[in-house]
C-alpha cells in the first residue's frame, strides 16, 4: 500500500530525545521547549508562544483565557476537527455554526456578522489545509463587536496571510504538531498569544493555575495555586524531536510544495475538462501544502474512486463529518439561521484527500495514473 501520510523523521530527533535524558530534563519547559517556544515566537512574530501537549490542549487553554461561561456563543464553521467546538463546550460554551466558502472551504466572513447575538464571545476562524481564512474582515468584525478571535490554525504552520503568520493574527492562535501534521513531534500543539494582555493567565493556565513560571523566573519567593488550570505542558521529549523539525522547517515545507504543485499540474487537464475541482489558493495567503484535495461530482463518485485507488495500493481518505450533523453537535451546538449549510454538507461528501508527505516520489505519478484511468475510462495500471 501506498500510506495517506508516513511521518518524516530530519535526522536529529533520536540525537536530541537523548540529549534531554543526558541533561535530566524529560518533564516540560526544559531547553528544548524554550527552544521551541523561542522558534515559534521568531518565525510567527507572536508576543508569547506556549508548547502544548496537542492543538486540542491550546484550543482548551484559548476558551479558558476567553472567559467561556455557560450559555456563551462561539462562532466557528462545522467543517472542522471535533476539538474545534469540544473546547468551549466543555467550558459550558454553544458552538455556533455557520457555513464555509466553496472556493477555500474556510468560514465564509460574510455569515459571521448576522450570526453575532448578545451572548457571543468569541470567532474561531478554522484555517483549512493551511490556506488563510479572510482575516481582514474577521478582525473588523471582532472590533466592531469587541469579540476575541481565536484562530484554529492546526494545520497552518509556515502558512501566511498578507505576510503574517496564521495563529498570530487573532487574539489567540492554536498549532498542532500531530503526526499527520507538516512539522511533527507524534501529538504536540502550541498556544500563541498575541494579545499581551492574556500572557501572564496563559502561563498560569498552562500550569494547572499555578505561578510556577513566575517562581522560576525569581518574580516569586514561592509558587502556589491561583487560577484554573490543567497539566498542559508537553513532556521534553516531545519538545526534543520537535526542536529538530523545526529546524528543517523550510526544507520540509519546500519539498511538500513541490509534492502539492506536482498533483495540482498533472490534474489541470480534468478540471478543465469538467471532471474534478482542484484546490483555490487567493492571492492573499501562501500555503504550506498540508494537504491535496480533489472535489468529486457526488458523494458515489468519491467512494467508487476510492475504491479505486484501494484496489490498486494507494490509500486515500475522505475528512470531517460536519459537526453540526453529529450526535454531539446537534445537542451542545446550533446553525445559524434558515439559510443551512449548503456548501457544508455538499463539498464534505465530495472532497477526496490524496497522499501527501515527504518522501513520497515516484509513486506520486501511480497514484496520479489511477486517477487520470478513471475519469479517462481507461484499464487498471499495472503497479
Amino acid at each position: 500500500m501506498i500510506p495517506f501520510n508516513k511521518p518524516y523523521i530530519c535526522g536529529k530527533e533520536l540525537w536530541n530525545i537523548a540529549q534531554a535524558h543526558t541533561l535530566g530534563q524529560m518533564a516540560g519547559d526544559g531547553n528544548f521547549t524554550k527552544q521551541c517556544n523561542e522558534w515559534l515566537e521568531q518565525r510567527t512574530g507572536c508576543h508569547k508562544a506556549l508548547l502544548t501537549h496537542s492543538c486540542t490542549a491550546a484550543l482548551e487553554m484559548a476558551a479558558i483565557l476567553a472567559d467561556i461561561k455557560p450559555g456563551d456563543e462561539v462562532i466557528m464553521p462545522s467543517y472542522t476537527f471535533v476539538s474545534t467546538a469540544n473546547a468551549f463546550v466543555l467550558r459550558g460554551g454553544v458552538p455556533v455554526f455557520v457555513d464555509i466558502r466553496p472556493d477555500t472551504l474556510n468560514i465564509d466572513e460574510t455569515l459571521i456578522e448576522a450570526a453575532i447575538t448578545s451572548r457571543t464571545k468569541a470567532i474561531v476562524p478554522v484555517h483549512y489545509a493551511g490556506v488563510a481564512c479572510e482575516m481582514d474582515t474577521i478582525m473588523d468584525i471582532a472590533r466592531c463587536h469587541d469579540l476575541l478571535v481565536i484562530e484554529d490554525a492546526a494545520q497552518g504552520v509556515m502558512s501566511t496571510y498578507k505576510g503574517k503568520a496564521l495563529g498570530a493574527i487573532g487574539h489567540l492562535g492554536t498549532l498542532s504538531f500531530h503526526e499527520t501534521k507538516n512539522i511533527i513531534s507524534g501529538e504536540g500543539g502550541a498556544l500563541l498569544i498575541n494579545d499581551p494582555r492574556l500572557a501572564e493567565r496563559a502561563e498560569i493556565i498552562r500550569e494547572k493555575g499555578t505561578n510556577r513560571s513566575s517562581f522560576f523566573r525569581g518574580q516569586v519567593d514561592k509558587y502556589t495555586w491561583v487560577d484554573i488550570g490543567s497539566s498542559y505542558l508537553p513532556g521534553e521529549i516531545i519538545a526534543a524531536f520537535l526542536c529538530a523539525q523545526m529546524e528543517e522547517a523550510d526544507n520540509i515545507t519546500e519539498q511538500r510544495l513541490a509534492l502539492w504543485s506536482h498533483y495540482h499540474e498533472a490534474l489541470a487537464p480534468l478540471e478543465s475538462a469538467g471532471r474534478l475541482r482542484r484546490p483555490v489558493i487567493p492571492e492573499t495567503c501562501r500555503h504550506n501544502a498540508h494537504m491535496y484535495y480533489i472535489l468529486l461530482d457526488s458523494l458515489e463518485t468519491r467512494t467508487a474512486l476510492m475504491a479505486k485507488l484501494k484496489k490498486q495500493g494507494v490509500n486515500s481518505v475522505f475528512h470531517y463529518v460536519p459537526l453540526h450533523s453529529s450526535p454531539a453537535g446537534l445537542k451542545y451546538g446550533r446553525v445559524h439561521g434558515g439559510g443551512g449549510m449548503t456548501h457544508t454538507e455538499n463539498l464534505s461528501d465530495r472532497l477526496l484527500r490524496l497522499p501527501l508527505y515527504v518522501g513520497l516520489s515516484e509513486e506520486i505519478d501511480i497514484i496520479l495514473a489511477v486517477c487520470i484511468n478513471y475519469f479517462m475510462g481507461k484499464r487498471d495500471v499495472n503497479i
